[in-house]
């Protein structure tokens, strides 16, 4: 069995812990025979959208109206829809054409960067996974036709990753543990809690908001790792 090693010259300059542990683990998966046919992955940034029911899209829009398809997202049967609402926060203050992504779901949600929270006048909005809005703020929903009170259903989405099963097996992971990304550049972090999101329809896609996007520069760089 052959075998990998790595020698690191002594210098001046001390090398950075991330750059060593970066060749570590691609020895490791090299050894492993993971380092072939890696799946290709897809970051995102997701800005603010509400995600609305069948029965809130009748006070919006009308009875009986559809959503209008505009554009298609990564993940396959999910698209931009082209009606917008807006949304009213504590002390009146609101959001504007605030884009609704298809296709309907059971319960209503609209999802927030810290940002858009604080812009509305909210400073409890929870980090929760898409689905999870037990207990969470509601507000003010405004569409063309009416107007709906929710009474929870604001989230600040946690970062997350989409894979199909084959994608988890060759990062040794299974629904609902935790990953990291590294984004490299100038203005690099590693995020430490991605959630794990396991669907057979699933193309690996990571999903991080506005604000996380922004303060990692992560559209100036192709320095990225997802590992566990």
């Amino acid at each position: 069995m052959g075998s990998a090693s790595i020698t690191l010259a002594a210098s001046a300059t001390s090398i950075d812990r991330s750059m060593v542990e970066q060749i570590v683990r691609q020895v490791a998966l090299e050894y492993l025979g993971r380092g072939k046919n890696t799946p290709t992955l897809t970051v995102q940034a997701s800005s603010r959208h509400m995600h609305v029911s069948r029965e809130d899209m009748d006070v919006l829009f009308g009875p009986g109206s559809e959503l209008t398809f505009d554009r298609p997202l990564y993940q396959e049967g999910n698209f931009a829809a082209r009606e917008t609402v807006t949304i009213v926060g504590p002390r009146s203050r609101l959001i504007s054409n605030l884009r609704i992504l298809g296709p309907f779901r059971k319960l209503s949600q609209i999802e927030l960067a810290f940002t858009d929270a604080i812009m509305l006048g909210f400073t409890d909005i929870p980090v929760r996974l898409s689905g999870d809005i037990a207990g969470t703020p509601g507000a003010i929903v405004i569409g063309p036709k009416g107007v709906v009170e929710l009474k929870e259903g604001l989230i600040r989405a946690a970062i997350h990753v989409h894979m199909n099963p084959t994608e988890a097996a060759h990062f040794g992971v299974t629904k609902g543990d935790r990953m990291k990304l590294r984004i490299g550049g100038e203005a690099g972090v590693t995020f430490n809690n991605v959630h794990v999101r396991i669907d057979a329809a699933s193309r690996l896609n990571v999903h991080m908001d506005t604000d996380e996007a922004n303060a990692c520069g992560m559209h100036l760089t192709k320095d990225i790792e997802l590992f566990k």
